[in-house]
């Protein structure tokens, strides 16, 4: 109970600092500040703030790079989260009673909460004696405040108003008579029923608490050393590694490439930190994956495992006989004796656009006593759809027992807003399930209170469970922290899409060896703050340790693209390491690529085009590269029907506003929604996923100006690798060329006869007698190739002079946004 008490003592000690250092600052001077930096970001020296290096010498070396860095991005959160929270209103609150401890002031405040009420705990909220308006003189007394705790109409609310913090330092407080005011005029309005303040939300903090508070137990972790210094000095495992029974090691063998099983037999060392890098999704994610979660052979169990507290003996009751034990699971899991509910959910052969959902046939996971020792494994992603996509594709396959026999393990999916093709492993659908199995009177009888007690039952369920599934911030978590054992092994996917901190996250909650899998030339973490960008606080913990020569398990077999699609990729950003799995062009060649045009990868030059930026916006769109993009779309539709899905077919750009302009032109011209019939979405909105047909739209075009964020070779290689059949860049050529990697790409094209040079009108250039002569030679096509083999030539074509097809807009994001992240870039970099 010690531990506990003392990991908690440990979180609200760096809770308290947090909030002393933001909830000090002044509001409208952050707003100025923002609008300094975003004209002059500097030389990349400023005071207090420190690069991110390889490797460091101590925790005060990491604490004094990486704390003033995190603060920078809540700054930058505060100031975008005016931008984001258009729709919230000023409320007006009466305050209750307030409270004073810790030096914090514990207002409740009274107001009206109309339906769908959004404020949530540590939500950040601005408090005022009047509100901010246009044209009117600023308020002169108002502060900060972070939600604690609503209930109805009430909400408790912390602040701090003693002074403000100097930089970080939270010894130094400095007298401020905006504090000082609103102290004063809280503990005049107690109960005045006629006078009170205002109540505006500016952003969530749920996500970056959780970061910080991540990042400060870094002294606790039981990897420290390996984490400040990159450096494993750990000697070989030898004896130690991992032991795999005779026929799962021949499964694996069997269904795995050279450099997967590389990568399975460098899971299997033992070694603390595993680095996979992977270009596209494989089957070895649930290859190394399968020997975790077997529950393994009585010498592999350890004897201890280490968390935030330090070490703790695992305590097991005794085991029981095998009828005990069908006994225990049925009431545990009483779906299991009758129909599996992912069969009952998960679409049979459906496909979302997204990534393919099946019925699954796969029996249950039966204990049996030959297996003394159930490993337990976390695995975490950046986002809610990276993560939904990991735990579909294991519902899909399941994993092998130790006997080659598959089988699905008890798995649990927690976090918000799970995607409905993995609902039935959702932590709410559980909860849901196992309280409505204890609605017989023996039942109740049994359970009692702590049955009904929803509480009670989340924990049951994590503690059940031998894979659990969740974003990175979620694994912060109150639910968490309420374990008894830690996790053996923590899984990280997208590793390379976080930031350091996120990272250390589940790290926290105690683990034995850590998996990060990901793809540093691949999208980067999300960072709002232009400032900690450029002093490094984007690079991953991923990167960081490849940078500083930690081994790091490549898998160069590619099974996606098509060889001419892959092959500038590979030289440009692999060293020319990808190589191709069998058949991969007979599986990706199509009855399109009989043009140039639509060939598995073509440049077109929109030499006339121009870029344009929206009246208040950081973002770009270029209009010549819509309609452009338009005429190809309904070209390649006409003469081949199959394309018309957005399970085929994406159109993409670096730019939010490019994207909604061209969700807006396709309405209009085509009279239908887009989302039926194509995905239109940011670059960022496609990591991790593919289709047959990618276009790419580049946005940037201009004589004197860059390429902004555009010249990112992360978001460039992530652009012109989502196509399995075609991808289809559309550009200013004499824009991009001032770009090394783009310049390298254009040079490739005109090699390869890919580069086309279009100009105006652009209906001219997909003409019948124009497109005859861009027909190509040499085109060998499999009998099977797949792509326009059942053309109905009476199937109806959008047309602008139709009936607009009347329906719903599908939600743009369809696995929500939660812990912060979205199908688009986030506003974020853009310029």
């Amino acid at each position: 109970m010690a531990i506990v008490d003392k990991k908690s003592l440990e979180e609200e000690a760096c809770i308290l600092r947090f909030c002393k250092i933001v909830l000090g600052w002044d509001y409208v001077q952050l707003l100025k500040e923002s609008k300094k930096n975003s004209r002059n970001i500097g030389d990349g020296s400023a005071p207090g703030l420190r690069k991110v290096k390889d490797t460091y010498t101590d925790i005060d070396d990491y604490l004094a790079t990486f704390e003033p860095l995190l603060f920078e991005e809540v700054k930058a959160q505060i100031v975008q989260g005016r931008d984001e929270e258009e729709v919230s209103e000023w409320k007006f609150a009466i305050v209750r009673e307030c409270s004073e401890t810790d030096g914090f002031s514990i207002p409740v405040v009274g107001y009206k909460a109309e339906e769908g009420e959004s404020i949530s705990q540590n939500d950040l909220l601005l408090l005022s004696k009047t509100k901010f308006q246009e044209g009117t003189r600023l308020p002169t007394t108002y502060a900060f405040a972070l939600a604690e705790h609503r209930q109805g109409d009430l909400l408790r609310v912390r602040m701090w108003l003693d002074g403000e913090v100097k930089g970080i330092n939270t010894d130094e407080v400095v007298s401020c008579p905006r504090l000082l005011s609103m102290h004063s005029l809280i503990g005049n309005l107690i109960n005045d029923p006629n006078r009170g303040l205002y109540i505006l939300k500016i952003c969530s903090l749920s996500t970056i608490v959780r970061e910080y508070i991540g990042l400060q137990s870094i002294g606790s972790l039981p990897f420290k050393d390996l984490i400040l210094t990159a450096t494993d000095s750990s000697p070989s495992p030898g004896e130690q590694s991992w032991k795999i029974p005779r026929p799962l090691m021949e499964f694996i063998e069997t269904n795995h490439n050279e450099s997967q099983l590389a990568a399975i037999h460098a899971s299997l060392s033992r070694k603390a930190f595993v680095l996979i890098q992977e270009q596209e999704k494989h089957r070895l994610f649930l290859g190394f994956l399968v020997p975790f979660c077997m529950q393994l052979q009585q010498e592999c169990t350890p004897v201890s495992f280490s968390c935030r507290g330090g070490l703790s003996e695992i305590k097991r009751g005794p085991y029981l006989p095998l009828q005990e034990k069908y006994v225990m699971w049925g009431q545990a899991s009483p779906w299991l004796t009758g129909i599996n509910p992912r069969d009952e959910i998960v679409p049979k052969d459906g496909d979302d656009g997204v990534f393919p959902t099946t019925g699954n046939e796969l029996k249950p996971e039966i204990v049996t006593s030959s297996r003394k020792y159930r490993v337990r494994v976390l695995v975490c992603a950046p986002s809610n759809s990276a993560l939904d996509e990991i735990v579909l594709r294991l519902l899909n396959t399941g994993v092998r027992d130790e006997n080659d026999h598959a089988y699905n393990p008890k798995i649990v999916r927690i976090g918000l807003k799970p995607h409905h093709s993995v609902r039935a492993v959702s932590m709410d659908y559980l909860v849901e399930q196992k309280l409505s199995s204890m609605n017989s009177t023996s039942d109740k009888q049994k359970h009692g209170a702590a049955g009904r007690d929803r509480d009670s039952v989340r924990s049951s369920i994590l503690s059940e469970a031998a894979i659990v599934f969740s974003t990175l911030s979620f694994s912060g978590s109150s639910l968490f922290s309420k374990l008894n054992s830690g996790f053996d092994v923590v899984i990280i996917d997208e590793a390379a899409q976080a930031v350091e901190p996120a990272t250390l996250v589940p790290l926290a909650n105690g683990c034995k060896q850590v998996f990060l899998v990901g793809d540093p030339v691949q999208l980067p973490a999300t960072v709002i703050s232009p400032i900690a960008e450029k002093f490094g606080y984007g690079m991953s913990l991923f990167k960081r340790f490849q940078r500083a020569g930690y081994p790091v398990q490549m898998l160069k077999t590619q099974y996606r693209m098509h060889p001419e699609i892959r092959s500038f990729p590979s030289k440009e950003f692999y060293d020319e390491a990808l190589e191709d799995g069998p058949d991969v062009k007979d599986q990706t060649v199509r009855l399109w690529h009989d043009y140039r045009c639509f060939g598995p990868f073509c440049f077109f030059d929109i030499h006339e085009g121009k870029e344009s930026q929206p009246s208040g916006s950081g973002s770009w769109v270029n209009v010549d590269e819509v309609e452009f993009v338009l005429l190809m779309y309904h070209k390649l539709v006409t003469r081949y029907p199959e394309l018309k899905s957005s399970s085929r077919l994406a159109i993409i750009s670096p730019y939010r506003h490019q994207v909604k302009l061209f969700r807006e032109r396709f309405q209009d011209t085509f009279g239908v929604e887009s989302d039926k019939v194509v995905d239109i979405n940011t670059v960022d909105g496609f990591q991790g996923r593919e289709k047959d047909v990618a276009i790419f739209s580049c946005v940037r075009a201009s004589k004197d100006k860059g390429i902004g964020f555009v010249a990112d070779f992360r978001r460039m290689n992530v652009g012109i690798t989502r196509a399995r059949a075609s991808v289809l860049v559309v550009g200013s050529a004499s824009t991009l060329k001032k770009d090394e990697h783009w310049n390298n790409l254009l040079e490739s094209a005109e090699k390869r006869n890919c580069l086309l040079k279009v100009s105006k009108p652009y209906t001219a250039f997909f003409s019948d007698e124009n497109l005859k002569s861009m027909v190509a030679k040499d085109q060998s096509m499999p009998e099977d190739a797949e792509g326009g083999m059942a053309v109905d030539n009476n199937a109806p074509i959008y047309s602008n002079l139709g009936d607009a097809e009347q329906g719903q807009a599908a939600d743009e994001n369809e696995y929500g946004d939660g812990d912060g992240d979205g199908d688009d870039d986030g506003g974020y970099g853009e310029d």
